[in-house]
């Protein structure tokens, strides 16, 4: 394995086969060739050409070869022909990036408009949920506001006791329940909390909170009262 200090070695092998090279650093060479068969190997390689050096004449070597004076007009072609090549393909990645990115934006657009416009119709308008049938001095309300995620559920809540944990739910058709999140309330007057369901507001039929032992419903989009479930006991 050739590891950094083999390679610093392998740099003096060809000085070392001529004879070039001091005493101490012979020594040092020839301390690593020891344990390094193959700068042993190459050592013995090139101390065959070295031997053979003497002997040659310079006299007898001919002009070195020139290359074809055409060889630089066809290595300028070369790289003009390339350089054209990697410029059309910039090109055609630059058109494909934008293409692809105006698609996505197009379906996004589709996507939010079947999420936002159901049927093509205008936005579900906002609606406010009132809650009837509710204990003395307990008022409960909320607004239901339409987005592409689907609803978010600006709650309010006052005259319950304080630390009741309040859990959130859509009823969609079919009687299908969508949590929508919970928050405790905090006596201080009232308690309103931000929360969210992927059920789409034009799909909601009610919209219910599990307030303590009590479960309170109110429909949507509806005139009547709202709805007093007693799941246990009485209200807290």
């Amino acid at each position: 394995m050739k590891t950094e200090n083999c390679r610093d070695w392998r740099e003096s092998l060809g000085a070392y086969a001529l004879g070039h090279i001091s005493m101490q650093e012979r020594a040092a060479l020839e301390a690593h060739l020891e344990g390094c068969p193959e700068c042993r190997a190459e050592v013995n390689s090139l101390s065959g050409v070295a031997l053979l050096l003497p002997h040659a004449d310079p006299e007898r070597f001919g002009p070195a070869p020139q290359p074809s004076p055409e060889l630089g007009k066809r290595i300028e072609a070369t790289i003009a022909a390339d350089r054209q090549v990697i410029h059309k393909r910039r090109r055609r990645r630059r058109f494909g990036l934008a293409l692809s990115g105006g698609v996505a934006a197009a379906a996004v657009a589709a996507v939010l408009a079947l999420v936002i416009l159901p049927g093509g119709s205008e936005l579900t308008p906002r609606q406010r949920v009132q809650f009837a049938s509710l204990p003395s001095g307990v008022t409960i309300n909320a607004t239901l506001e339409p987005h592409a995620f689907g609803t978010e559920i600006h709650m309010y809540v006052s005259g319950i006791r304080s630390g009741t944990l309040c859990k959130v739910f859509l009823r969609g058709p079919g009687g299908a329940s969508y949590p929508a999140g919970s928050f405790r309330y905090r006596w201080g007057g009232d308690s309103e909390a931000v929360l969210s369901s992927a059920l789409d507001l034009s799909r909601t039929a009610a919209i219910g909170v599990h307030a303590g032992n009590r479960t309170f419903i109110a429909p949507v989009d509806q005139t009547s009262a709202a709805i007093d479930v007693h799941i246990k006991g009485e209200a807290t």
